[in-house]
């Protein structure tokens, strides 16, 4: 049986670990609670303001940041991650081992850095991607741009229907809407309604467990 999608492009964060919770909206509240005193935000509303407007619009318009706050926020969240492994959600490892058993690929599209995602992989015993674009492109190309999928389908000679984007959050969602490529969305992570409204109003393939993913990739 051929494979329904020969690339898998994986968002990270909220996608294959679980890392907004453990790991990035805890670096956020030290970061404020250190700059910015005067303003709180539940982890809801973190969630909820990094599906949309998205996060560089979020620091810089909700939360007020300069250019160099923006800057120094990114230096302070890359020191935390250092430290910090987020576990990936049960259920994705078989899917990616899946994925490659039968010979296809996996990409990662995501907002961090490459690096790190590359040592979550590891240190989750996760099946190597095959190609990562992280928050190191530079941000006029970054998702939600669709550079990174036209580099995907250049670089393994694949059509849009070749692909599905896999991912939690708006940006990834336009992303793959711009470049005409299948998306599904992974409701996993968070229950916000505003963002499973969104989802499942926009989108054909809305996921809330990663069973339900997995029969959708291989059944």
């Amino acid at each position: 049986m051929s494979l329904k999608y020969k690339c898998l492009v994986m968002d990270h964060d909220d996608t294959v670990v679980n890392s907004t919770a453990t790991v990035h909206f805890p670096s956020f509240v030290e970061f404020m609670d250190k700059y910015f005193p005067e303003k709180k935000f539940t982890l809801e509303e973190y969630f909820k303001y990094n599906f949309d407007p998205g996060v560089v619009k979020f620091f810089r318009e909700i939360c007020g940041m300069t250019e160099e706050d923006v800057i120094k926020e990114q230096d302070f969240w890359r020191d935390y991650v250092k430290g910090h492994v987020p576990k990936a959600f049960p259920g994705i490892k078989e899917i990616l081992t899946e994925q490659k058993r039968q010979g296809g690929i996996i990409a990662v599209v995501s907002h961090s850095y490459s690096e790190y995602i590359l040592r979550d992989y590891r240190e989750n015993d996760l099946p190597n991607p095959d190609i990562t674009y992280g928050w190191e492109v530079p941000i006029e190309i970054r998702k939600p741009k669709p550079w990174a999928l036209e580099q995907i389908m250049k670089k393994y000679n694949l059509k849009p229907e070749d692909m599905i984007v896999i991912d939690d959050l708006k940006p990834g969602f336009d992303m793959a809407k711009a470049a005409g490529v299948p998306f599904a969305a992974a409701g996993w992570a968070n229950d916000i309604p505003e963002i499973e409204n969104f989802m499942r109003s926009n989108t054909e393939n809305y996921f809330k467990t990663i069973d339900e993913l997995y029969e959708f990739l291989f059944s």
